[in-house]
């Protein structure tokens, strides 16, 4: 009942006027950052993080969740219209989403993917509602070991259970560790790393790197495959939403299916790209009619979707009650509330409670407010498409310079910000993932103090991380899965032998 009063508080705070206009705002933002390929939730909230500085942190949050809220509707607007993922999550709405509109449908195809998305986001808001509370109120027992042992979860989470290589996963986490150690230690003090430069006492700025990693990279990346988009005109009328709406609620199944992978797939590192394709590969698979995806079924549709956004939001439940980014999203939301001096975790729940059950009550406000936006403005944000992409690089680019140069007013960020755009360049060419790196650079140094706060607590002696049933099983768990991919390798040798 408590948890309820909050809330209900939280809904007052978030139904402000001015935290509404910032909500419209940001849906509207996120629907442009999902439609522009080379964007994203992540590239978005970095590029506009610096303009929230002098908002207060509740209505900062408010707009970036909710740019995140569109930026997921928006990612699946070129999927369906015109083949072009514009996230990677979007990527298997391509596979029946697209032969949709080409079959005349793109009205229904739309329409089923926007109403999946706000299924999927309602159901992890709803879970978040429910457990973050009780996950807040458990964490309140943990010290350093135990917060070492679930960023050690967090770390081994990627390694085990991502989609990538786990060597490619643990290079990329390697620089992100390096990354993080440059300038002061946190526990003595001394220069780290610095090689005598005075710009590095402080390390890399946290933002500065996300904005070059992600924005300038995925443009660098476009620039080199030439692409130039065209748009068309993409109506819906209210005819073909409510025939579509009719249809859905024989797919209850699938719905509840992708729901539940997608936030388990949040939760933990996964994120929603793997759950949305982990999603439609079941339904395909399970679904009597497998034979038909890929050829314009709205199933195919309903699956990735809901799972996508069922992940992108659920996401954010470890972030706020542990302080453990779920997704690259929910780490640059993270970072934002550093910068804005709030510390994820449980004591966020019981320091910050107006700020927190705000943020809840605004997943609720802007998920239906996002629903009925990207409804009727698609032929808008379609025709965005009709823009050369010679145009909106050059465009982007811009924009981030300016987000780099507003942390520090220093023209150096900027220079760094185009180096770390080069290294994410690189990364993506190579086929490395970016995400791991982003989750060690915001999570390296607090690991590290945690870490060695334990060791200085028990002398030196790692037993310390199973001293107790609680930090025990959290350490235990993160070695299994840490030594997921060897086992899953044995199993796959020993199975041809038998």
């Amino acid at each position: 009942m408590d948890d309820l009063s909050f809330l209900m508080h939280g809904f007052s705070i978030a139904l402000e006027p001015h935290n509404l206009m910032f909500a419209f705002i940001g849906i509207v933002l996120g629907v442009i950052v999902g439609v522009l390929p080379g964007l994203g939730g992540a590239n978005g909230i970095a590029i506009l993080l610096p303009l929230t500085f002098a908002m207060t942190p509740t209505s900062a949050i408010i707009m970036l969740s909710c740019l995140y809220w569109g930026a997921l509707f928006g990612g699946a607007i070129t999927s369906i219209l015109f083949n072009i993922p514009g996230e990677p999550w979007s990527v298997a709405t391509t596979f029946d989403g697209h032969p949709m509109a080409q079959q005349g449908r793109a009205g229904e195809a739309l329409t089923a993917a926007f109403t999946s998305s706000f299924v999927g986001a309602l159901v992890a808001v709803i879970m978040i509602t429910l457990v973050a509370p009780l996950v807040a109120n458990f964490a309140l027992k943990f010290g350093p070991p135990e917060l070492f042992a679930v960023q050690f979860l967090a770390f081994a989470s990627f390694i085990g259970m991502g989609k990538e290589p786990p060597f490619k996963t643990m290079v990329a986490m390697m620089i992100g560790f390096a990354l993080a150690a440059v300038g002061l230690d946190t526990v003595t003090g001394q220069l780290r790393l610095t090689f005598g430069s005075t710009e590095l006492l402080k390390g890399f700025d946290f933002l500065i790197a996300v904005i070059g990693l992600f924005g300038i990279g995925e443009i660098l990346l476009s620039m080199e495959e030439g692409l130039a988009f065209r748009g068309r005109a993409a109506k819906i009328n209210p005819k073909i939403v409510w025939q579509t709406w009719k249809q859905l609620p024989r797919y209850w199944m699938t719905s509840v299916r992708s729901s539940i992978i997608g936030c388990w797939m949040g939760i933990t590192p996964a994120g929603a790209t793997p759950a949305s394709f982990m999603s439609y590969g079941i339904a395909k698979r399970v679904g009597k009619d497998g034979s038909e995806f890929g050829k314009g079924k709205i199933e195919g549709v309903v699956a990735p979707e809901t799972a996508a956004h069922a992940a992108g939001t659920s996401a954010l439940l470890p972030m706020l009650s542990l302080g453990i980014p779920g997704s690259p999203t929910a780490a640059v939301l993270m970072g934002g509330l550093l910068i804005w001096g709030l510390q994820p975790g449980p004591l966020l729940f019981v320091e910050q409670k107006d700020f927190v059950w705000g943020l809840i009550a605004s997943m609720y406000i802007g998920n239906i407010a996002g629903l009925i936006i990207v409804l009727t403005l698609v032929p808008w944000f379609a025709a965005i498409l009709r823009i050369p992409f010679s145009i909106i690089a050059p465009i982007i680019i811009v924009i981030c310079a300016i987000g780099a140069y507003t942390v520090n007013q220093a023209m150096i960020d900027v220079v760094m910000m185009l180096v770390f755009g080069v290294i994410g360049y690189l990364f993506k060419k190579l086929n490395y993932p970016l995400a791991p790196l982003v989750l060690a650079l915001v999570l390296g140094t607090l690991a590290e103090t945690s870490f060695r706060q334990s060791m200085i607590l028990s002398q030196g002696d790692l037993g310390i991380f199973w001293s107790n049933w609680l930090v025990g099983s959290i350490t235990l768990l993160g070695v299994l899965v840490l030594l997921w991919p060897l086992f899953s390798a044995l199993r796959a040798r020993v199975a041809p032998a038998r």
